[in-house]
């Protein structure tokens, strides 16, 4: 329980990035809300009167560990504005992350939000690269109650390097950062981008690409 009390400080202060990417709310809070028949202010997404918000429009579980069983070991459970409505405008989101004995997180961007990462279970090599022309690999082995922050945009990842299955925390500078997995977004696009053009542009055989894009 003490380490669940720590990550979420953490990722509270993570809230301090907030205001240079989310639009800064201009009441004290704004319910996310699907219909807008009942709604009166619209800032991010449709908003519940005020009058009628309850404590269940701003708390969501993460208790539970996530099913780790799929190709790459690890599971991501997304605390947003989808899951808990009262995020909408704060600009801060959530997410915990498990992992099984040499899972990963495979590499991935957000788009909208910095990510900053507490260890509360097990060892994780992660590191992020940062852009052209010097695409420098920044990483680090952590451990637990170890803290590591992923810069907006830039592709970064985790890797379970123990044994043991490994579990983290991580807050993000946005109610609704997103997420584009690398190899999903480019060998498994809908419709898929011609494999001759991902052949030349990843210097292999168009076979191979093929092969990926099947994968995907």
């Amino acid at each position: 329980m003490k380490s669940f009390v720590q990550a979420f400080v953490l990722l509270a202060l993570a809230s301090s990035f907030a205001s240079a990417f989310d639009p800064s709310p201009l009441q004290d809070f704004c319910v996310a809300i699907d219909e807008p028949k009942n709604a009166v202010f619209v800032n991010g997404k449709f908003c519940k009167d005020p009058k009628l918000a309850k404590a269940e429009d701003f708390s969501f579980s993460v208790i539970k560990p996530g099913d780790t069983n799929n190709p790459v070991g690890s599971n991501v459970t997304t605390v947003n504005v989808e899951q808990i409505p009262g995020l909408n405008t704060l600009g801060i989101s959530a997410v915990r992350i498990d992992y099984a004995p040499y899972g990963q997180n495979p590499p991935h961007t957000h788009p909208r939000g910095t990510e900053i990462l507490v260890v509360l279970e097990g060892t994780l090599l992660v590191g992020f690269v940062t852009s052209n022309p010097n695409n420098t690999l920044i990483s680090k082995v952590l451990h637990k109650g170890d803290v590591f922050v992923f810069p907006i945009g830039l592709i970064h990842f985790q890797f379970n390097i123990g044994k043991t299955n490994a579990v983290a925390f991580a807050g993000l500078s946005s109610q609704n950062p997103g997420v584009i997995t690398i190899a999903n977004a480019v060998f498994g696009s809908n419709p898929p981008i011609n494999p001759d053009f991902l052949a030349r542009a990843f210097q292999l055989d168009v076979n191979v690409v093929k092969d990926l894009q099947e994968k995907f």
